[in-house]
């Protein structure tokens, strides 16, 4: 017969052992998280035809021929739910399969990471933009025109250059901090579903008859995963604003007063930062206006906006870091007491 002491003390073993595992588990994280960082400063995006987010595109667009048809908002739910059945069960059992050997894991854990957000293109797309202004508008216009859902074809310089700046700023929080912070929090699967949340927005959710209904869930869930993360970065950017020594206060001041300008109650808190920063007016016509214009807009405004861009993103990263460490101080107090 076992003793109690002996029941006992292999009880207080057990309990060790399993945090002991989960702090495993977080230091394996947070190679993975570096790993992919890398991955996308080095490499950038996967192939198109390997890209999950292209898979998610077009399975988007197949569904909704279909979806479409039930006009109603609930189409929108179940086109939402699908995705996230289709992608994320694979991607949990792919992890729990892979768990068998470590290295392939983690090689597999980051690349599938790194398609979650993406800090090379979105520098890059917008370093294009101003080398094409200097060279010929029209293509300026042409190479606007992948980056915004507005017309582009009669875009005059300094329109371009604002909406530049918008999707720059913009996708911060998007392509970057919002994933790489809910990964944080929820692992791959987590990035992966605020990556799948995002493009049906990026997709469907616009207020035009034919994606009103289908695109209202999905929107309204991107308000609410984007909420915390648009506001951290937008912080993050005055602060920036500061160390670069652009006008940090007229950026917070900007932003507490304009982010309330766009339709999405999120994308103009990094804007209107931005905007205050490099004390320019962001407009895109008929739908909002951010700052007061004290500098023109012109091709050398965009390089400020980069510089604006990659201090937030390192120092967000950072901040990140800095929360899974604090998360690994948990468990692994947890683990030891």
């Amino acid at each position: 017969m076992i003793s109690i002491s002996t029941h006992i003390h292999f009880s207080n073993s057990l309990n060790k052992v399993l945090p002991s595992k989960k702090l495993c588990m977080e230091l394996i994280f947070l190679i993975i998280f570096f790993g992919a960082i890398v991955l996308d400063l080095t490499m950038g995006e996967l192939p198109v035809n390997i890209h999950p987010v292209v898979w998610m595109g077009k399975l988007i667009s197949y569904l909704k021929t279909f979806l479409i048809k039930i006009n109603s908002k609930f189409s929108g739910f179940i086109l939402t739910m699908l995705l996230l059945i289709l992608f994320i069960v694979p991607l949990i059992l792919l992890l729990k399969i892979l768990s068998f050997n470590l290295i392939i894991y983690i090689f597999f854990s980051l690349v599938i990471l790194s398609t979650t957000f993406s800090i090379k293109f979105l520098i890059s797309s917008i370093q294009d933009i101003k080398k094409d202004l200097k060279c010929n508008l029209e293509i300026a216009r042409q190479s606007m025109s992948f980056l915004v859902s507005r017309d582009t074809k009669s875009l005059k310089k300094e329109e371009i250059v604002s909406a530049a700046i918008e999707t720059l700023s913009e996708n911060i929080t998007d392509s970057v901090v919002a994933p790489l912070f809910y990964s944080v929090l929820f692992g791959i699967p987590g990035a992966f579903i605020y990556r799948i949340i995002n493009t049906l927005d990026a997709m469907v959710g616009y207020k035009d008859e034919e994606n009103y209904l289908i695109g209202y869930f999905p929107a309204k869930v991107d308000d609410i995963l984007n909420y915390i993360p648009a506001r951290f970065t937008g912080i993050i950017l005055v602060v920036s604003s500061l160390i670069l020594g652009f006008n940090w206060k007229n950026s917070w001041k900007v932003m507490i007063k304009d982010a309330g300008n766009t339709p999405s109650p999120n994308s103009g808190y990094t804007m209107a930062a931005v905007a205050g920063a490099l004390e320019v007016s962001l407009i895109k016509p008929g739908v909002y206006k951010l700052g007061s214009p004290q500098r023109d807009l012109n091709p050398e405004t965009i390089n400020d906006a980069i510089k604006l861009t990659k201090l937030t993103i390192i120092i967000s990263i950072i901040l990140l870091i800095v929360l899974q460490l604090i998360l690994l101080i948990l468990v692994f107090n947890k683990a030891f007491i």
